[in-house]
C-alpha cells in the first residue's frame, strides 16, 4: 500500500468516526436547539470555503462574517469553526493529495504532527470561558494578519523541493505540531503552513496537500471534545458544511485559480478590525456580537 493510499484509507476511517459522532449529537440536540442552518450561515460556508480552497484560509474570514452579523456567541467560535469546516476540508484533502506531488515522508510526518497538536489542544480550548476565547482569538487573528502581510511582501522566491529531510524535516514537524495546537483556538493553519514550507525551500504548491491533509485529520479528531462539551453552534456549523462542500468543488475543478493579491490585502485589513473588536469585547467583559446566549461553562 502506498503512502497516498494509506492516507486516503485513514481519512475515510477518521471521517466516518467524525460523521457518526456529529450525527448522533445533532439528533440529540435537535429536540432542544436549532440545528438547521440559516441562509446566511450557509452563505458564510460557501464563500469562506471557496477562498479556503484557493489558499486564503477560512477561520479568520468566518470569524469576521459571523461577528459582522452577531451570528453566534464568541465562546462557541473555536468549536463551530473546527466542526463546521471539517467536511469541506476533507474534500480539499482528497483533491490536493491526489493531484499535487509531495514526498511521502514529509507529507505524513507533518500531517501526523499537526494532528497530535490539535488532539492535545482541543479539550483545553473546549472548556474556555467566553473571555478566554475572545482574548485567544483576538491575539490569534492578529498573528494571522501578520503572516498574511508577510506572505504578501516578505517571503523568499518559490523553492523547487517537494520534500524535506534531516534538520529541515525536524523543524517542519515541530512547527506543524505547534500550528495544530494553535488551530483549536482559531489560528488557521493554512497561512502559517505555507510560510513554513516556503522558508524551508519547498514549492508552496507542495504545501497545499500538507495543510489540507493536516486540517482534515486534526479537525475531525479535535471536533469530538467540542461536540461532547456542546461548545459549538450546531446550526452555524451545519451551514459551514452544507455551503462549503459544493464551494470547494467549484473552486478546485472549475475556477482553479484567481488573482488574489488585493483580496488578501482586504482580508488582512478586515482581520485586524475583527481582532480589535474581539479584544475590546474581552476587555469590557461583554458578549456583544454574539447571537447564541448560552451561559459560559467556566
Amino acid at each position: 500500500m502506498t503512502a497516498k493510499t494509506a492516507l486516503f484509507v485513514s481519512l475515510g476511517l477518521v471521517g466516518a468516526v467524525f460523521l457518526a459522532v456529529w450525527a448522533a449529537a445533532l439528533r440529540e440536540t435537535s429536540a432542544s436547539e436549532r440545528v438547521a442552518p440559516t441562509l446566511y450561515e450557509t452563505f458564510v460556508g460557501a464563500i469562506t470555503n471557496f477562498f479556503d480552497t484557493l489558499g486564503i484560509g477560512s477561520y479568520a474570514t468566518t470569524t469576521t462574517l459571523y461577528r459582522a452579523r452577531k451570528t453566534i456567541d464568541d465562546r462557541l467560535l473555536p468549536g463551530t469553526l473546527t466542526i463546521g469546516h471539517t467536511i469541506p476540508t476533507f474534500a480539499e484533502a482528497y483533491i490536493f493529495i491526489d493531484q499535487v506531488a509531495v514526498e511521502p515522508t514529509t507529507l505524513v510526518s507533518m500531517i501526523a504532527a499537526a494532528t497530535a497538536g490539535a488532539v492535545l489542544g482541543a479539550p483545553v480550548v473546549a472548556s474556555f470561558s467566553r473571555r478566554k476565547v475572545q482574548i485567544g482569538m483576538g491575539l490569534a487573528l492578529l498573528a494571522v494578519c501578520g503572516i498574511l502581510v508577510w506572505r504578501q511582501i516578505g517571503l523568499p522566491e518559490d523553492g523547487a523541493k517537494i520534500g524535506l529531510s534531516g534538520a529541515a524535516l525536524a523543524v517542519a514537524v515541530v512547527a506543524s505540531f505547534v500550528l495544530g495546537a494553535l488551530m483549536t483556538i482559531g489560528v488557521g493553519l493554512y497561512a502559517p503552513a505555507l510560510v513554513v514550507v516556503s522558508l524551508l525551500g519547498m514549492n508552496p504548491k507542495a504545501g497545499f496537500p500538507i495543510m489540507m491533509g493536516s486540517c482534515a485529520f486534526l479537525q475531525a479528531l479535535a471536533s469530538i471534545p467540542f461536540i461532547r462539551k456542546k461548545a459549538y453552534a450546531p446550526g452555524a456549523a451545519a451551514g459551514l458544511s452544507l455551503g462549503g462542500l459544493p464551494a470547494v468543488l467549484v473552486a478546485a475543478f472549475i475556477v482553479k485559480s484567481l488573482p488574489l493579491y488585493w483580496v488578501k490585502w482586504l482580508v488582512a485589513v478586515v482581520v485586524v478590525y475583527t481582532a480589535a473588536m474581539m479584544l475590546r469585547a474581552a476587555r469590557r467583559g461583554d458578549s456583544r456580537g454574539a447571537g447564541d446566549r448560552r451561559e459560559n461553562p467556566a
